[in-house]
């Protein structure tokens, strides 16, 4: 077949099938008058919180406040003190780390299943200590972690669970319960989850945005104050908050999207699956489709090759196909400058060897809702002709 384009990521055709209903949902916002903490903020965090099946959310500015916040609540709850130890994956995003640190608690980063990428629950155990008070979970690339084992582990030594699911918008799990298997969606799990909105997650805003989804309605309160300069009543500030607040205009557009994210998951369901069954290049590493498919968005898909400089060389050859990628993440959290010469935060170069080894040969291939049969067959067809 001739070579056709295949971009990593094009947000302007992910976002064209809604766009109509977009610019209508900007024109509503301008005519109402009122952007800041209006009915579309209450209308979406309303929707999302029901979708993802807790009792509350709220809307704030993006991924990283929601992290951020939620942690913070806590401790203004008590429930928390600065100097607490929180365990979180090592191969996740910075922002994740960044949120513990933020607040005066410690990270102390856990290794890597290699199969899932997710958090290994079977080194929870050696990585808690006596200051241990939390565990936060990432769902990494739309994967959902075993939040059965996770969970039951943080009862066991009476921890909170926190999720970071902002790579896992729609994830579901059928869970264990005194009535039989119970869908969970990611969010649904802990005390209490940040997600993000930014603009190429599954449900993408058209900016920045996020959400604190929990079943706990003295936390959500909380939340809410914080991000609102501390205040729950105007100019009475209970709290040294901040500015961080979900805008209308941001809710209206997720509105509009929130009713297609199922779909959007199932279509990438149905490429993932094409590159897991077609791809046969023994020099690649495939992820794991999971028994429970829905417990996957595949907010990328992601392969590991098998040295760095095979995955340079797999770039290179990926470019002149006309095939875009891109790596998730280059440097772990704790290499990065940012956290060096802060002796006893995070641990040394060489003590977290799985994700030291997944930084440098991980990468990602396009994944997304508005891939054509075409091009996923492209892709295909120039993975399995790759060679070293």
């Amino acid at each position: 077949m001739a070579q056709i384009s295949v971009p990593f990521l094009d947000l302007k055709q992910i976002n064209a099938p809604y766009q109509a209903a977009l610019k209508q949902a900007c024109a509503d916002v301008v005519d109402s008058g009122w952007y800041i903490r209006g009915s579309f903020d209450e209308r979406f965090e309303r929707a999302f919180a029901d979708y993802c099946g807790v009792a509350h959310g709220v809307g704030v500015g993006n991924g990283l406040d929601a992290l951020t916040l939620m942690l913070r609540a806590e401790i203004e709850l008590g429930r928390l003190r600065k100097g607490d130890e929180i365990l979180v994956p090592s191969n996740t995003y910075i922002a994740t780390v960044l949120a513990v640190s933020a607040v005066g608690l410690v990270p102390v980063l856990v290794e890597p299943d290699e199969k899932s990428y997710n958090m290994d629950t079977a080194r929870l155990n050696s990585a808690c200590s006596s200051k241990t008070r939390g565990i936060l979970v990432v769902h990494l690339y739309g994967r959902l972690a075993d939040m059965n084992a996770i969970c039951q582990f943080a009862k066991s030594r009476n921890l909170l669970v926190f999720e970071d699911c902002a790579q896992a918008h729609g994830a579901e799990l059928e869970c264990d319960s005194a009535c039989g298997k119970q869908r969970m969606r990611a969010g649904s799990f802990g005390d209490a989850a940040a997600y993000s909105f930014y603009p190429t997650k599954n449900l993408g805003a058209l900016g920045d945005a996020g959400m604190v989804l929990t079943n706990d309605a003295e936390l959500a309160d909380v939340v809410r104050a914080l991000a609102n300069y501390g205040s729950r009543k105007k100019y009475v500030n209970d709290y040294k908050g901040v500015n961080s607040r979900l805008d209308e205009m941001q809710a209206a557009l997720l509105l509009q999207k929130l009713p297609h994210l199922d779909s959007v998951n199932e279509r990438r369901r149905q490429i993932a699956a094409r590159y897991v069954n077609e791809i046969h290049n023994p020099l690649i590493t495939l992820p794991e489709i999971p028994v429970n498919p829905k417990e996957h968005v595949w907010h990328v898909f992601t392969i590991r090759l098998q040295s760095e400089s095979a995955r340079d060389a797999f770039v290179k050859y990926l470019e002149n196909r006309g095939i875009g990628t891109l790596i998730f993440y280059p440097i772990p959290p704790h290499l990065q400058k940012a956290y060096a010469g802060e002796v006893g935060t995070l641990p040394a170069a060489g003590e977290l060897p799985i994700a030291e080894s997944m930084a440098k040969t991980v990468i990602s291939i396009p994944m997304n809702q508005v891939l054509t049969d075409e091009q996923v067959t492209q892709v295909v067809e120039a993975l399995n002709e790759f060679s070293c």
